[in-house]
């Protein structure tokens, strides 16, 4: 029987726009592009330059500490700009695709999938390797570590929730595959995180995995948190992370021994017109999903992610390498004359500021506006409410603020990254953009261990 831990802390974000069981495919993207910002933490460098032909797998990127982790194109074209912004610093490297498209093949034998080394050099020729993220610092895992466990979160629990069972519906095989192939990875377990909501999932019958049930509110569903209840990172513990998504994807090369960079994303928010799920490829341009979009009542953000940690790629950017969703909302660009003496009966709310509280089942349609600008921090025990994870997530921002290496430390920083306090952010009264503290003292830890 699989073990259940209820998580009593957190905040479920109810929004409009939340994506239906429907699945189509989005238009052909006339250009797709490759964002070294994607990948946090490495310093990548260009192993192509304009006017290069490329096959879907070819290498674009590679990392300049370590020059086998290679990021791939995710189709096959023309390398047709390479985007610098200042400093000459690397944007994207965009590619027209080919009317008809060609992937790298790999050989991949049966013996080749019984070896743990042979499965690496795979997934770093592939392109695949970038799937593996390591915990601590979020960032691209290092092929020559053995980590002490591999976690996948199988449920979402952010805004606008993605159903992970109708994403992976049709490829349960490659599921398993790519479990079996992870288990190859670790000496310790390969654990999967699943919803106590979701009795019926098919991830429930995976084989070579611990299951563990979560339940509770967002952020049960963050890898983060069910690492910190199962096998906390302490100094000089090594976890790989991977997406749901991902695994399956890495069955399916390990099957076919293709590189495919197709995968499913949830168009949801207040502004698309039928929130749905949708085949697409990753790097895509945003305009390829454009006639789904409502323009009509003002300006809109595409996230790539959710609306808590996702990026603006802006209206004429690209889709990421990461990332199960593209959220479209209302751009924050209108000023509500006197809000904050309004009852707000159609505003969310963390706290019973608004009337709104008095509808707790309602959903309601957010824009970006922060209602407010930074100011100075507040201790309100606010953090702590809404933080599942036994830290002291105000002391810890004041000790990276201070770069306190020793202190941040002792309060958890191995622990977090920048999602698993997007709640903290969302909730703060002083407007403390808390993300981008924790990925500064993140870069802080590795510039000081290098």
């Amino acid at each position: 029987m699989s073990r259940v831990i209820k998580i009593r802390k957190g905040l479920n974000i109810r929004l409009q726009g939340a994506a239906e069981k429907f699945l189509t495919k989005a238009s052909h993207a006339e250009r797709y592009a490759v964002k070294p910002s994607d990948f946090k933490g490495v310093t990548l460098r260009l192993c192509v330059k304009q006017g290069d032909a490329v096959k879907a797998g070819t290498p674009v990127l590679y990392d300049k500490n370590n020059p086998a982790v290679k990021i791939v194109s995710p189709v096959s074209g023309v390398v047709e700009t390479i985007n610098r912004g200042d400093r000459r610093k690397l944007l994207e490297a965009v590619i027209k695709p080919d009317a008809e498209q060609v992937s790298e093949k790999f050989n991949i034998s049966e013996d080749a999938v019984k070896n743990r080394e042979q499965i690496i050099n795979l997934m770093l020729e592939a392109g695949l390797w970038a799937y593996v993220i390591q915990r601590p610092y979020g960032i691209i895992a290092n092929p020559n570590d053995k980590p002490k466990a591999i976690f996948i979160s199988g449920f979402d629990s952010a805004p606008l929730t993605v159903d992970m069972d109708f994403l992976l519906a049709g490829r349960e095989e490659h599921f398993q595959k790519g479990i079996d192939i992870l288990a190859k990875l670790t000496d310790g377990k390969v654990h999967l995180g699943l919803s106590s909501e979701d009795y019926g999932s098919k991830l429930n019958k995976v084989k070579n995995a611990e299951i563990t049930i979560f339940s509770g509110k967002h952020p049960a569903g963050n890898v983060g948190v069910q690492i910190h209840h199962i096998s906390p990172v302490n100094k000089g513990d090594i976890v790989w992370t991977i997406d749901a998504q991902h695994v399956a994807m890495l069955g399916r090369f390990f099957t076919t021994g293709v590189y495919n960079a197709d995968k499913v994303v949830a168009l949801c928010g207040s502004k698309v017109k039928r929130p749905q799920y949708m085949h697409i490829i990753a790097g895509a341009a945003i305009s390829s999903i454009s006639e789904f979009i409502d323009n009509s009542s003002g300006n809109v953000r595409y996230i790539n992610g959710d609306v808590l940690t996702g990026s603006n790629i802006g209206n004429d950017g690209y889709t990421g390498f990461y990332g199960n969703r593209i959220s479209v909302i209302p751009e924050g660009d209108r000023y509500e004359f006197l809000g904050w003496a309004m009852p707000r009966l159609n505003k969310f709310s963390a706290s019973r500021s608004y009337f709104s509280w008095l509808t707790p089942y309602k959903s309601y349609t957010q824009d970006t506006n922060l209602n407010g600008g930074e100011r100075a921090f507040v201790v309100t025990n606010q953090y702590e409410k809404v933080l599942p994870m036994d830290i002291y997530p105000v002391y810890l921002l004041k000790a990276i603020l201070a770069e306190n290496i020793e202190k941040m430390e002792q309060l958890g920083i191995y622990e977090v990254i920048e999602e698993d306090l997007a709640l903290c952010e969302f909730v703060c009264t002083s407007k403390i953009e808390v993300q981008s503290i924790i990925r500064r003292g993140i870069d802080l830890m590795i510039k000081e261990m290098s």
